[in-house]
């Protein structure tokens, strides 16, 4: 299926308790970032459909507020992803979650890079989650 995602997505208002950002006036609505959900490590979790969109007429799939940062993380967009605890997701109710789909793509070439980010944005929160998985069977 193919989705508006990364920070189009966070732009927008979704289904979750999240804060998403607020910046969509800087955005160039025109340019989006279109992503299919086939062979992806989460396939159509948090996709929501038919949402309307700044600038355009016609609605679109769209990321929720974690998917749209799974997305991120995976593609090594950290920059556009940090505040993501604090400032995206506003809610310690969805860590667990996150913290399971993220770690699907511990496989992931950037995995370093993914846990040194969630590492700064959770902090002991993540390590005591992922030192948990480790040390159990998966």
């Amino acid at each position: 299926m193919k989705y508006v995602s990364g920070i189009y997505a966070l732009n927008v208002p979704c289904s979750l308790k999240t804060c998403g950002d607020w910046h969509s006036a800087s955005l160039n609505w025109h340019s989006l970032s279109i992503k299919e959900s086939r062979g992806t490590l989460w396939g159509d979790y948090g996709i929501e459909k038919n949402i309307s969109i700044p600038c355009h007429d016609e609605s679109f799939n769209v990321a929720n507020h974690i998917r749209a940062l799974l997305d991120l993380l995976v593609d090594g967009s950290f920059s556009y992803a940090q505040g993501m605890k604090r400032d995206f997701i506003c809610n310690d109710s969805y860590n667990e979650e996150i913290f399971k789909l993220i770690y699907k793509a511990k496989d992931n070439p950037n995995w370093n890079q993914i846990d040194i980010f969630l590492h700064k944005e959770y902090g002991r929160e993540w390590r005591i989650w992922k030192n948990g998985r480790i040390n159990i069977a998966e």
